[in-house]
């Protein structure tokens, strides 16, 4: 399927999607530079863990600022990516932006555009690399590569996808060092491996080279501004990643793993069946100390890996010059739980499943620095990039933009919605409420010592009411686009 006509084997999805009509570019307009990783969580107000050593990332939030309170719409990569992309919410799942697109496709609905759709409307560039959307590459198809089944149509004016020798976007998004996959690997696809060798032995180095060059291309068109979305898939599963990142971890005491036991009475406590889908014969880190310090480590060098990615496409932007007007946003998709709950996975609406670092460098930013601790939400980025670029935000978006947090650190947020399968939940800064669909609720106090490991519905039921009435009211019913 990935041939020439001479039978060679292209190792580059490049797909260009042409439709969205453009206006006259304003020169004036900043770029945007969207980089996007993979199950990165925050382990308190650290990004990735708290001994997680992130120099490019810390960097960042130095010069711009970093919401501590981020939350994600939804503890997994397609409807967490819906929410970025589209600035609403929507349906729970992985194929939240795939329902959206057959909807497109019959065209008896009106679609409000995607954020980059949005940004070419207004005469920008748009181009995605790496995994943006929830398929990396933006195809459907078995192997993710399929031309004629786009994710996001209209979104982009190139798509970019290097798979190397995985060979498809599915076989890299999955895959260990060298082009080896779960095809290739006995029984299973081990959850780690650390291998000796440059970044580009895995795929997020060669997402970042292409990346480079892109950028080179687009900070050269004084005509047209850019929105260039770049997405790392590390630190996803498996965790792997060139050995000198793991080497970084040696000798480091771990801190223990917080609240370790499975909760009792009602949750959406989850099996970690992605994690153990893995490695299902072998380990398991719910019982296995050393196998969990072991995994614990190797997620650390992925974030590692990937913060040396980011530090690669900033220094570029720099080298450009195009960085003076650029808006830079760091966002991981949602948290990933360690242990935490018993739990090793995302597909929960506790704390760790749905926390994620999101950082915003501007020249709007005031004090930079200085960290914000409102309560946001993923869905508040799109609203956000649109006013630090100077673009009317659209009325369909049901987010609130960040700007007022980026020029004062101290402004409050309000709340932040999540969903997974039929449960919802609001998060305020001192609750998280979880409501059933048979409308049993749990109720944190995180201003407790227990925080999500007590459930004080009883002792509060009046504070889960009045927080029940203002989910319902922000999320009224669910949607599939």
């Amino acid at each position: 399927m990935m041939r020439s006509v001479a039978g060679k084997m292209i190792p580059l999805l490049r797909i260009f999607f042409f439709g969205a009509l453009s206006v006259a570019a304003q020169v004036h307009k900043p770029n945007v530079l969207l980089l996007c990783v993979d199950d990165l969580r925050m382990d308190g107000d650290s990004i990735g863990m708290s001994f997680a050593i992130t120099p490019n990332m810390d960097r960042l939030a130095a010069q711009g600022r970093t919401f501590n309170r981020h939350f994600a719409n939804a503890p997994t990569c397609g409807a967490s990516r819906y929410t970025m992309l589209t600035g609403r919410y929507g349906a729970t799942g992985n194929h939240a932006l795939w329902a959206r697109s057959k909807k497109m496709a019959k065209g008896d609905e009106v679609v409000p555009p995607s954020m980059p759709e949005w940004f070419r409307i207004n005469g920008y560039t748009a181009v995605s690399i790496g995994k943006v959307s929830h398929t990396p590459g933006g195809l459907g198809g078995k192997e993710f590569n399929d031309p004629n089944i786009i994710e996001m149509p209209r979104a982009w004016d190139e798509v970019i996808m290097p798979v190397g020798p995985w060979l498809t976007p599915k076989g890299a998004m999955h895959g260990l060092a060298h082009g080896a996959t779960h095809k290739l690997v006995k029984g299973s696809l081990h959850v780690f491996e650390a291998v000796e060798g440059p970044d580009d032995i895995y795929h997020d180095g060669l997402i970042t080279d292409d990346a480079l060059q892109k950028l080179d291309d687009l900070a050269s068109d004084s005509e047209k501004p850019f929105f260039l979305a770049v997405g790392l898939i590390k630190p996803h599963l498996p965790f792997g990643a060139p050995k000198k990142y793991l080497d970084l971890y040696e000798g480091v005491e771990l801190p223990p793993i917080a609240h370790p036991e499975k909760p009792e009475g009602l949750s959406t406590w989850y099996e970690s069946d992605e994690f153990m889908r893995y490695d299902r014969w072998d380990r398991d880190p719910r019982t296995d100390p050393d196998f969990a310090d072991d995994v614990r480590r190797h997620y650390a060098a992925c974030v590692s890996y990937a913060d040396a990615q980011i530090g690669r496409l900033v220094a570029k932007l720099k080298e450009t010059g195009a960085d003076k007007n650029t808006v830079i946003v760091v966002w991981g998709d949602h948290g990933w739980n360690l242990g935490e709950h018993h739990i090793w996975g995302k597909h929960n609406l506790f704390d760790e499943g749905l926390h994620s670092p999101l950082i915003v460098v501007s020249p709007e930013v005031k004090e930079p620095g200085k960290p914000s601790n409102a309560i946001v939400e993923t869905l508040d980025l799109f609203p956000t990039v649109c006013e630090l670029a100077g673009l009317e935000i659209p009325g369909f978006v049901e987010g609130a933009s960040l700007v007022p947090q980026l020029m004062d650190p101290d402004i409050k947020g309000r709340s932040a919605i999540a969903y997974w399968r039929e449960v919802q939940s609001i998060r305020t800064k001192r609750y998280r409420l979880v409501l059933h669909p048979d409308g049993q609720k749990e109720l944190y106090d995180h201003h407790s010592a227990e925080k999500e490991t007590r459930n004080v519905v009883s002792q509060y039921p009046e504070v889960a009411v009045d927080l029940e009435k203002k989910l319902k009211t922000r999320l009224p019913e669910r949607r599939w686009w």
